[in-house]
């Protein structure tokens, strides 16, 4: 298969000229895109002790995602972000990304970023710099060994720590994701951060989502982030930023450590009315809203033969369906909002 090209002809001049609009005014141009549910860790707000994974036949192909992923960028989509799963377990994701990253040459997207748990970023780091990413988001909820290995099934902090220098080293800029976990790490949050901020880098807290069946009782590890800000106001001066970086979080400065600190809130204080991102899963399915069922199904479009204007019409009749918000709610005896775990649909 050819891999669909933004800048060819047909597209610059017909379809690009009309951007992603969905039914309530909000341009789409983020696009995050699965490219593999596998993960070589076990969080255990994301995944179940023991998963199961997809068979090959499912996932799309490195091609396919190129194709999908192109024909976003020439409607207008400016940024990409690959996530998993761990998206660097998967074979050939460099090539990938070396791919992609044509788009960046060409002026066509802004940015091509990553989310990975870092476990694989010190043979990385020195690759996707060099293939044009500029900044990766790095999962890390503590930094206490033993309850890293125990948040993760098994995980090695080190390792991760280690990524997270050879990225730096190779001028990755690097912002750390920290769920929020009521009775896990709710005490070290304000040393996360700092360690965060002595370091040079942006951290990110993240209330945790009910998606998919987990072991765990997310009702009794929610912790709402407008708690833990007055919390960190009672010590800390945090100033409001005018700042977005295409996804949910609400940024602050905190004026103490010098640092960028943000907020992502799903169900404390949704983001919905400013959402202008979509979900490519790892099968091909098209997903317009983190929080509900909806699904386009572009794997089937394109192994039917679908050609570059059926994947298009594809593609505008899900943006066209994007719900107005999510129905994200957590209590006791509640089951998730979606089936589906955040490993499947892409962090």
């Amino acid at each position: 298969m050819t891999p669909y090209d933004a800048a060819s002809p047909q597209v610059r001049d017909g379809e690009r000229s009309r951007p992603l609009v969905d039914g309530f005014g909000r341009a789409v141009r983020y696009l995050r895109v699965s490219v593999t549910d596998r993960c070589d860790l076990r969080c255990v707000y994301c995944m179940s002790e023991r998963m199961t994974f997809l068979p090959k036949a499912e996932v799309l192909t490195l091609e396919e995602i190129d194709r999908v992923a192109s024909a976003f960028v020439a409607l207008g989509t400016r940024k990409l972000r690959l996530t998993g799963g761990e998206p660097l377990m998967r074979k050939g994701v460099l090539t990938l990304i070396q791919r992609l990253s044509r788009h960046l040459a060409s002026g066509a997207l802004e940015e091509l970023t990553l989310t990975t748990n870092g476990t694989r970023l010190a043979e990385f780091a020195g690759e996707l710099a060099a293939a044009g990413v500029r900044r990766v988001n790095v999962s890390l909820d503590t930094l206490k060994p033993d309850l890293f290995a125990k948040l993760t099934r098994g995980g090695d902090l080190a390792q991760v720590l280690t990524g997270i220098d050879a990225a730096r080293a190779a001028g990755l800029q690097v912002k750390i994701n920290t769920v929020a976990l009521a009775h896990d790490n709710a005490a070290e949050l304000p040393a996360l951060i700092g360690w965060a901020h002595g370091a040079g880098l942006g951290i990110t807290l993240i209330e945790t989502m009910p998606m998919g069946e987990v072991e765990a009782d997310r009702t009794d590890q929610f912790l709402s982030l407008a708690a833990v800000r007055r919390e960190l106001e009672s010590y800390w001066t945090l100033t409001d930023l005018p700042l977005s970086t295409g996804g949910p979080a609400r940024y602050v400065r905190v004026a103490e450590t010098g640092g960028r600190l943000g907020f992502i809130t799903p169900l404390s204080h949704n983001f919905c009315e400013a959402c202008n991102r979509v979900r490519l899963t790892c099968t091909g399915t098209l997903h317009t809203c983190l929080g509900r069922e909806d699904a386009a199904d572009l794997r089937s479009v394109i192994r039917a033969g679908g050609d570059d204007a059926a994947l298009i019409a594809t593609i505008r009749a899900a943006i066209d369906a994007k719900p107005q918000g999510h129905d994200f709610h957590i209590g006791r005896g509640l089951g998730p909002a979606v089936a589906r775990h955040m490993s499947t649909t892409g962090g």
